[in-house]
């Protein structure tokens, strides 16, 4: 089967520029809204921004609710959630009622100030310190750093699911990963070289 990275094209955020960004470093990929097209594809990508239950709803509405569910956990196929796209991979979430995809055990929670010049949403770029070893990082010691916008994070229920975390008025996760389920909380196709880097990595995954 020929290389393709299939982006999920449901409106939940920017796709355009992530293809493009995957175009400008040689991956073939494509926009696609059509769930049986997940067949032909080896690694997906799941974009996301906005509120956690217009994201699951547009996933089921779309009817790529299950089979993101069925190629994640039968065909082990690379999955790659960004932002919301990485929240709705959890199980719940603080900001809606809807149940995610559960494929990483956990939820989202909204960021609890820590004083009072912390401001929400976390905006801007920061640093993405590696925990553990992970097919994302080429290189462990480098200095990582991501552009985020967000007001939620991941809560992760197995600690050995959070690959990296990244401090803002305390340690979150900023990468999660479960086998061939990936989630990043920031915009790689916004974060330059280090953005291009990990989707580098990513493209590389089988």
């Amino acid at each position: 089967m020929k290389e393709r990275t299939m982006i999920v094209d449901v409106g939940l955020g920017n796709v355009g520029a992530i293809y493009n960004i995957l175009k400008y470093i040689g991956v073939e990929a494509f926009l696609s809204s059509n769930p049986s097209e997940l067949k032909s594809c080896s690694r997906v990508i799941l974009p996301g921004v906005g509120s956690f239950d217009a994201g699951v709803k547009a996933l089921h509405k779309s009817n790529f609710f299950e089979p993101l569910q069925t190629l994640a956990l039968g065909a082990d196929t690379p999955l790659l959630g960004i932002c919301l796209g990485m929240q709705i991979l959890l199980e719940s979430s603080e900001e809606g009622v809807e149940q995610g995809l559960g494929l990483i055990k956990g939820r989202a929670c909204r960021f609890k100030k820590t004083d009072a010049k912390m401001k929400i949403p976390h905006m801007g770029w920061n640093h993405a310190n590696a925990i553990r070893q992970s097919s994302l990082f080429s290189n462990e010691s480098e200095d990582y750093r991501f552009y985020f916008t967000h007001s939620y994070h991941a809560v992760c229920d197995d600690p050995e699911n959070v690959v990296a975390s990244t401090f803002y008025g305390y340690e979150f996760p900023s990468i999660i990963q479960n086998n061939n389920v990936f989630g990043v909380q920031f915009h790689p196709e916004k974060s330059h070289r280090y953005g291009m880097a990990l989707l580098t990595e990513f493209s590389k995954i089988t």
